[in-house]
C-alpha cells in the first residue's frame, strides 16, 4: 500500500487529487473544531465520559464523527445522516416499485435517487439534531445549554440555532464528501468517515498508556496484548476482504458464420464479506434504541421497563447474544437483496454457460443458493466476532476497549478500497496505446 501511494504521488494528476483530498479532510477537521452557540463543551465532555461504554446511539455517533459529537461542534452529526439515508433508500429500492424503476433507468435514474437520498438525509439530520438537543436539555449532571433566562422566545431561538447548526454541519459534510468523490481520490463519504475514526486514535493511545501507568499490574500486560490482537485483527480483515469462492463456469462452443464463439472456462467470484460493515451498522442501530430511550425518559425503579433496559446494557450477556444474532440475520437479509441466484442462473443459460456437473435452470439456482448460504454464514460469523470483540475482551479482562472491531473494519476497508482506486487509475494512465 505504501508503494502504491508512492507511485501515485509520482504521477502529477494523481498528486493533485491526493492534495485536494487532503485539503478537504483538513477543512472537515477544522469544521469539527467550530463550536455551536449556546452549548457548554465542558459539561458535554463530562457527560460523554460517563456515557462512553453505555452502548447507546450517541456513543456510536461519537466514534463516527471523530469525537466531534461529544464536543458539540459544527460537524457533530458528521456523515451519519447520509449513511442512514443511503441504507434506507437502498433497502426501499427493492421494496418500492417507483424507486426500483429509477434504479434501472441508468445515469438519470441514479441522479434522481441521489436527490431522494439527500432529502432523506435532510430529514434525518433535523431529527438527530432535535434528539441531540432534547438529550442535552435532560442531562442531570449539569445543563449543557448555556442560557438561564425565563424568556420563552430566547429559549426557542437558541433551540432553533442549535438544530440549524447541526443540520448545516451535516450537509456541509455531505458536500465536502461529494467534492472528494468528484475531484479527489476514492469515495468521499467513506474518506471523511475514515478521517473521523483515525482522528480518535491518538486519544485512544493516550488513554491506554494512562492505564499502563496505573498501579494495577494487569494493565501493563493487557494493553500490549490488546495491540497485538489489533494487528492480528487487521490481518484477518485484509484476508477476509479479499477472500472469495470461485464457482467454475464453462461456456459452450457456438459457430456464427465462419467464427467460433465460446468454449471458454472462467469462474463466478462470490465474496465472503460481501455486505461489508452494513449488517453491523443495522444491528448496532437496533440494539442502541432501548438505551437511547432511557436518555429521553428514565424508567421507574423496579419496573418492567427498567428490567428490559438492563438486559440491553452494553455489558450484559443478553445484549451480546442478540447483537450477534442480529448481525447474522441482517447479513443474510442484505445479501439476499443484493445477490439474486435466479437472475444469475437465467443469465448463464442465455449465454450458453453452465456450472460443470450442474444442469442449467433450476438446479443451477439451487446450487447457487446453497453456496451463497454457506458463504453468507461464514461472512456473518466473521462480522459478529469483529463486532463482539470489545464486549468480550472488556468483560473478561476489565480493560475498556477504546477502538472497537467495527472501527478497525471501516478503516481497513476504506484504506484497501482507496489503494485499489489509485492502482486502477495508475494502470489506466500507464497503459500503452496501439501506436506505441
Amino acid at each position: 500500500m505504501l508503494q502504491t501511494l508512492r507511485n501515485a504521488w509520482a504521477t502529477p494528476e494523481l498528486r493533485r487529487k491526493l492534495l485536494y483530498t487532503l485539503l478537504i479532510v483538513i477543512i472537515y477537521r477544522i469544521g469539527g473544531a467550530v463550536p455551536v452557540p449556546y452549548l457548554d463543551a465542558a459539561v458535554l465532555k463530562t457527560w460523554f465520559e460517563q456515557q462512553d461504554a453505555s452502548g447507546n446511539v450517541f456513543s456510536y455517533l461519537n466514534v463516527l464523527s471523530g469525537d466531534n459529537f461529544s464536543k458539540g461542534t459544527l460537524m457533530a452529526l458528521s456523515v451519519s445522516p447520509y449513511i442512514n439515508a443511503q441504507i434506507i433508500i437502498q433497502l426501499l429500492t427493492y421494496a418500492l416499485p417507483p424507486l426500483e424503476k429509477l434504479a434501472k433507468e441508468g445515469m438519470e435514474g441514479r441522479k434522481k435517487l441521489d436527490k431522494v437520498t439527500k432529502y432523506t438525509a435532510l430529514g434525518i439530520s433535523i431529527f438527530q439534531a432535535w434528539a441531540y438537543y432534547v438529550t442535552l436539555k435532560n442531562i442531570k449532571t449539569g445543563s449543557a445549554l448555556m442560557y438561564d433566562t425565563p424568556n420563552t422566545f430566547a429559549k426557542i431561538f437558541s433551540e432553533i440555532v442549535i438544530i440549524m447548526c447541526f443540520t448545516a454541519g451535516s450537509f456541509l459534510t455531505i458536500w465536502l464528501g461529494n467534492q472528494i468523490s468528484e475531484k479527489g481520490i476514492g469515495n468521499g463519504i467513506s474518506m471523511l468517515l475514515f478521517a473521523g475514526i483515525i482522528a480518535r486514535i491518538p486519544t485512544d493511545i493516550i488513554r491506554d498508556v494512562g492505564y499502563m501507568r496505573t498501579d494495577d499490574t494487569k494493565f501493563k500486560i493487557l494493553v500490549p496484548l490488546l495491540y497485538v490482537i489489533y494487528v492480528f485483527m487487521i490481518a484477518l480483515i485484509v484476508f477476509m476482504n479479499a477472500a472469495e469462492r470461485r464457482i467454475p463456469i464453462a461456456y459452450a462452443k457456438r459457430v456464427v458464420g465462419r467464427k467460433q464463439y465460446g468454449g471458454q472456462n472462467t469462474y463466478l467470484p462470490v465474496k465472503v464479506s460481501m455486505a461489508g460493515v452494513l449488517p453491523i451498522i443495522f444491528a448496532m442501530a437496533f440494539m442502541s434504541l432501548p438505551s437511547t430511550l432511557r436518555l429521553f425518559h428514565e424508567p421507574k425503579p423496579g419496573g418492567v421497563f427498567e428490567w428490559i433496559l438492563d438486559k440491553f446494557n452494553y455489558t450484559h450477556p443478553v445484549y451480546g447474544i442478540l447483537y450477534f444474532i442480529l448481525i447474522i440475520a441482517f447479513n443474510y437479509f442484505y445479501i439476499s437483496m443484493q445477490y439474486n441466484p435466479l437472475e444469475i442462473a437465467n443469465n448463464l443459460r442465455q449465454s450458453n454457460g453452465a456450472i460443470p456437473g450442474i444442469r442449467p435452470g433450476k438446479p443451477t439456482e439451487e446450487y447457487l443458493k446453497r453456496v451463497l448460504s454457506k458463504i453468507t454464514l461464514l461472512g456473518a460469523f466473521f462480522l459478529g466476532l469483529i463486532a463482539l470483540f470489545p464486549i468480550i475482551f472488556g468483560a473478561t479482562t476489565g480493560l475498556p476497549v477504546a477502538m472497537g472491531g467495527t472501527s478497525i473494519l471501516i478503516v481497513v476497508s476504506v484504506a484497501l478500497e482507496t489503494a485499489r482506486t489509485m492502482e486502477s487509475q495508475m494502470m489506466m494512465r500507464h497503459h500503452k496505446g496501439f501506436l506505441e
